[in-house]
């Protein structure tokens, strides 16, 4: 068992406990919190050796915890878990002071290796370029991101509808 323990951090009590569970069978010893609140009484208390900290959570959401994370305890090494992944989240997650992002569905193995910084074995053959659903679905989570999550303002940039941007955020996102 490691010294000092991880903290995990997502709202999804199944993912969470059995992530936590498969943590602690290789080795590492996991605290969890189920939200932004919690977390930071739990990184309040004592020493942690990381953070994994779900990026969309309701209350405080996972770029509004890491700095919160990083002021208790510089030297933390945290990592970005979502399951809504793009290239506009990753960049303000790493902005924030995240060591690494990850992109769910992510395993156990996965998560380590975005602690530690070891690489995991990328396949060989090159990833297709996104579809144009997918491409929309990042420019779209860009401008949120540019926009401090403002809906309207978003809106009124892409030339749409707020409606119509509402419909188009409750939709997961495309696969690649």
């Amino acid at each position: 068992m490691t010294a000092t323990p991880m903290l995990l951090v997502d709202d999804d009590e199944v993912f969470r406990e059995r992530l936590a569970s498969a943590l602690r069978q290789r080795g590492q010893e996991v605290v969890t919190a189920r939200d932004g609140e919690q977390a930071v009484r739990v990184a309040g208390r004592g020493k942690l050796a990381a953070a994994v900290v779900d990026l969309r959570m309701p209350g405080m959401s996972g770029t509004e915890l890491v700095p919160h994370l990083l002021r208790l305890q510089p030297d933390l090494r945290v990592v970005v878990l979502t399951g809504y992944g793009s290239i506009a989240s990753a960049v303000e997650a790493m902005r924030l002071g995240a060591h690494n992002y990850v992109s769910k569905p992510a395993d156990a193995d996965d998560v380590l290796a975005a602690v530690t910084g070891d690489a995991r074995p990328v396949p060989t053959a090159a990833a297709p370029p996104p579809t144009l659903a997918r491409a929309e679905w990042e420019h779209i989570q860009r401008i949120l991101a540019d926009t401090g999550g403002n809906v309207s303002e978003t809106a009124r940039r892409l030339g749409i509808t707020r409606r119509t941007l509402q419909l188009k955020l409750k939709k997961y996102p495309p696969r690649v």
